[in-house]
This record gives C-alpha cells, structure tokens and sequence, in this order.
C-alpha cells in the first residue's frame, strides 16, 4: 500500500517563498499518517493566472530542486518523501505549464511533464504566455511507474492511453479548474473531473490522483474537488470544492492485475492500436481538419 496525501491548498500569488512555508506547514500536519507521497495542484508555487507574470516567477529545474531541498530540510521527515508539484518553468528562455516529481532525502527531481494542451478559450490566455510541451512519458518511481498529466492534458483521451501504453501504473494531474455551472449539488466542472477520472481508471486500470487548486484569482473561483479513482473506476476519495483539504488515500497497486484480467481493455489495446495506425496517420493528413472544428468551449 502507497499512502498518498492530495493536498488541496490555496496559493499566495507571486509568493513562492510563503507558497513553499504552507506546502511544509501541511506535511508537518499530517506527519501522524506518514504520507509517502504528496501530491499539489498545478502551478501552486506561484498561482495559476499569472499572465506577463510567468516572466518573473518561472523557475529553472535547478532553482526548484534548491528550493524543495531547503523545505524538506526543515521538516525533519526523518525518511524520503516523494512530492509532485505543479510550477512554471524556465528552460533557455522558454517558459512552460509544468509538473515534476521529487523523490525528496533521497533521488531528488525523477521527472518533469510540461503541458501540451494550452487553453487559450473562454478564461483562459495560456498560449500567449507559455510554449506547449511534446511528451507523454510514464518513468519509475521506487512505488511504480507514473506519468503527469496537467489539466487539459487529461481531458484528451489520447494522453492517458499513451501513458497507460506505456506503463504507467497510477496517473498524477495537477489542475486549476474555475468554477462553473451551479445548477447542481456542486459546480459543473467539478462533477465532470469526477466522473473523467473514474471514467479513466477503469479504461486502462490504473489509478488516477486529481490534485485540484483553490482559491479567488484574478476573480475566478478555483473549484477544487480533488479525487483520487481506482483501477475498477470506483470513488476512493473526493475533497470538498471551494476549500483546502487534505485527502489521504491508499494505493495498493496489486490490485492492476487481477483488474486487468477482468476487463482487459488495456491488453486489448495493445493488440488493436497497430491495426487503427494508418486510419489515425490518414485522419491527421487531411487538409483543414483542425480549423475546420473552430474553436472549442471546453469546461476544465
């Protein structure tokens, strides 16, 4: 069993300083469960709507490596934590959306996923400040192999099932959801991030980890509604939306196997994606076809 602790926090913006005494200040709060690893929302060091300011506040790979190493020294956690933490990044003067996982008092930074897909409707501008990454890519950890997938990355079908394809055993999506549609018991997007993961995890039996922001930016409402789905699509936990919390889940990924043999899609999967290929090569050469759908209206 891998105990995991969703953090669910509300950033300062700009305050990366603060931002970093708040991450420590809820790890030495729940140091009597002995998370072993801890999961934040995207862009939490910094806030998400940061427009121009991503010129000033995006780290480099070094800096936050540096930065964390200092945090978990203060801790004392007395054994390694892994952590994985949403930041915009620096990379020889190209700014992009990032996640990367630590595997802090001991490997240190394991991997860094940079965002594809870049909102750029309805609240969101992101394109205009940030370059989209390239990769899918799952990678070990000392509990399994992972991938990061940030926000929209998610709500494409294809990320996940390159993730699963290759190897990945549980699926980490830092997100900054505003709020929409009230009509509900809670808001729209919140609902439709829920039902994804599950949808998600029981597709490829994996485990999906939604660890979602909160907070008023820039006049928006950050949902929050972090979950954490199992292999079989099953709810094994929900924070509330509009507030911080702190989720504490078991993973047991002895599960995957005996999940697979009963619904074997992934296997199935690996089977027939080689027979779609051409179809998939065919569709892409069309001419027009990207522009020709026109904007979308997305809820992430």
């Amino acid at each position: 069993m891998i105990r995991h602790a969703v953090l669910q926090l509300k950033p300062e913006k700009g305050q990366i300083r603060k931002n970093l005494q708040h991450i420590a200040q809820a790890l030495s709060e729940l140091r009597s469960y002995k998370p072993q690893v801890a999961v934040l929302p995207e862009a939490y060091l910094t806030g998400y709507f940061l427009q121009g300011g991503v010129r000033e506040l995006a780290m480099t790979r070094e800096e936050l490596s540096e930065r964390l190493g200092v945090m978990y020294q203060s801790l004392d956690w007395g054994e390694p934590l892994d952590l994985i933490v949403g930041f915009y990044e620096l990379d020889s003067g190209v700014y992009y959306n990032s996640a990367a996982y630590f595997e802090l008092g001991g490997r240190g930074l394991l991997h860094v996923h940079r965002k594809v897909f870049l909102p750029t409707y309805g609240v969101f501008d992101e394109e205009r400040y940030i370059s989209r990454g390239n990769r899918i890519q799952a990678f070990d950890t000392r509990y399994g192999r992972v991938a990061l997938l940030i926000c929209e990355d998610f709500w494409h079908s294809l990320t996940a099932t390159i993730a699963a394809l290759d190897g990945a055993e549980i699926l980490y999506v830092p997100s900054a959801s505003p709020a929409r549609g009230f009509a509900g018991a809670e808001p729209a997007n919140v609902a439709r991030w829920k039902s994804l993961c599950q949808a998600v995890a029981a597709e490829h039996g994996v485990y999906v980890v939604l660890s979602s922001l909160v907070g008023l930016e820039a006049g928006k409402g950050l949902a929050g509604g972090s979950v954490v789905a199992g292999p079989e699509g099953n709810l094994l936990a929900q924070a509330p939306a509009f507030e911080e919390a702190a989720l504490i889940a078991e993973i047991d990924l002895e599960r995957l196997a005996p999940v697979r043999y009963d619904n074997p899609l992934l296997p199935d999967l690996e089977g027939g994606l080689p027979l779609l290929m051409n179809d998939l090569q065919r569709v892409m050469r069309q001419p027009g076809k990207t522009a020709a759908h026109g904007k979308k209206a997305g809820w992430i």
